[in-house]
């Protein structure tokens, strides 16, 4: 009897191929009764190079690494979709659902300086093309000069290396599935820089309807909640790619700790809260939390 085929999508950088093996791997190992496929294809994000601060349609960013992915699960082209949860628009298409999240990475953001000639870094330029980075790190180092910067890791490490930069901000996570961790020159803390929300996770996203259990094998159900808790503080507050908006939830037994960070656009007004309470109520303790500190009453 010929194997059930399932074809999972990517974007084509090297970091999107080696986050979906991850998946594909885990599946594989655990369903050897299935034949596992990849599909790569290229984003119109992958196309656009622009930065993100000229975007004519700020809170559709995020789409713009998913739309063609999209289109292939809906036509059938592929069977299943490998995204970084941070990349994915806050509402989802109820057709395309997201149906498993695996272990989560290293949600931090991290310092990257040169390989040589490393210097006074602070004084810029600094590459974060995010205002969330941005603004976090000008706390961090009153004085700091930053630059956008685009392209996949690589792209961004050549950059930085050809003297381009000073030092780039990137995520923990993308580094370590690229076995770049040597260029790491400091980690920053939650409490210092707060990650974008679904920082470090990855996410399967499927079409209704049909059955994904052979994702039983990836899944983190933790991992799930604390991703669902991020977005839901991210969409209070209408979080996009250029919003400057933070999130990072943590599980211990039976309670969730929430982190938040939010500004205004003129970067004028940061505030940062924590929250603690029943994982149960998780999304509840998001919203509120967001509308603390958007200045805004609970309704």
């Amino acid at each position: 009897m010929a194997k059930r085929v399932i074809r999972f999508g990517s974007r084509k950088s090297e970091l999107a191929v080696r986050q979906t093996h991850l998946v594909m791997d885990a599946v594989a190992r655990a369903h050897p009764e299935l034949d596992i496929e990849l599909v790569t294809m290229e984003t119109s994000g992958d196309r656009n190079m622009k930065p993100f601060s000229e975007a004519s349609d700020k809170f559709g960013i995020k789409g713009l690494f998913t739309q063609e992915i999209e289109e292939a699960l809906r036509s059938g082209a592929i069977d299943v979709a490998v995204h970084s949860l941070k990349d994915m628009p806050t509402a989802v298409s109820p057709d395309l659902p997201l149906v498993a999240c695996p272990l989560r990475g290293d949600p931090r953001d991290v310092l990257v300086l040169p390989e040589r000639g490393r210097g006074a870094w602070e004084n810029g330029p600094v590459g974060c093309s995010s205002a969330r980075r941005r603004l976090q790190l000008a706390g961090l180092f009153p004085g700091v000069v930053t630059a956008p910067v685009r392209g996949n890791v690589n792209t961004r490490l050549r950059k930085l290396d050809a003297g381009d930069f000073s030092a780039l901000v990137l995520a923990a996570a993308g580094l370590a599935r690229l076995g770049l961790e040597r260029r790491i020159a400091r980690y920053f803390e939650i409490n210092e820089l707060v990650p974008a929300p679904g920082q470090g996770i990855l996410v399967c996203q499927g079409r209704a309807g049909e059955d994904y259990s052979y994702l039983d094998s990836v899944r983190d159900r933790n991992t799930e909640l604390c991703g669902e808790t991020e977005r839901a503080f991210s969409a209070e507050l209408g979080g996009g790619c250029t919003a400057p908006v933070g999130a990072f939830a943590e599980i211990k037994n039976d309670s969730i700790t929430i982190t938040g960070f939010c500004a205004d656009e003129s970067g004028d007004h940061l505030r940062r809260g924590s929250v603690c309470g029943k994982t149960a109520d998780n999304v509840k303790l998001a919203v509120d939390l967001a509308r603390q500190l958007a200045g805004r009453n609970k309704e």
